[in-house]
């Protein structure tokens, strides 16, 4: 299924996903699982920037848990693991799932939330007091200027066009 998936996505070009994005905004995504339309555009998106992307795996751990990563983003400058929510404020909870995944990486890795919901109060809290500071937060209206300029600036990082 996710082979599909990362197949489809990446038939699309930036007319296509801006359709799509209007299409996770409005909630009619059909084909696609709850949330799954928005994980694989914020990756593909990534992607259309000639940044490398790794689409959604599962990790088993040696203490039996399998662990569940939306998406890992490649630049020259940076890796990020990436967690997409496609619902209402992303409370603590995905934060502190995050911070434990980082905390399996080098310590060069960083996170990526992206929320289309925003954040609540606590979860900007947690986010600004974690040490180090590794976890960056992109809410909707952020998401989708991004992704109308399509300028290529994506994570901080201003990452060239065709390299």
């Amino acid at each position: 299924m996710a082979t599909d998936l990362v197949r489809r996505i990446r038939g699309l070009k930036y007319p296509a996903l801006l359709r799509l994005w209007d299409q996770v905004v409005s909630g009619a995504t059909p084909g696609w699982g709850q949330g799954q339309a928005f994980e694989y555009l914020i990756l593909r998106a990534f992607e259309l920037e000639q940044v490398e992307v790794q689409y959604p795996f599962s990790v088993n751990l040696p203490t039996g848990i399998n662990e569940q990563i939306d998406g890992v983003i490649y630049s020259p400058q940076v890796a990020a693991l990436a967690e997409s929510k496609d619902r209402g404020a992303m409370n603590i909870e995905p934060i502190a799932k995050l911070r434990s995944q980082l905390q399996r990486r080098p310590s060069s890795v960083i996170g990526v939330l992206f929320s289309r919901g925003g954040f609540t109060l606590p979860a900007l809290a947690l986010s600004q007091h974690m040490t180090p500071q590794t976890i960056l937060l992109w809410h909707g209206d952020e998401i989708e200027h991004t992704e109308k300029k399509k300028d290529g600036c994506w994570i901080g990082v201003k990452i060239p066009n065709g390299g």
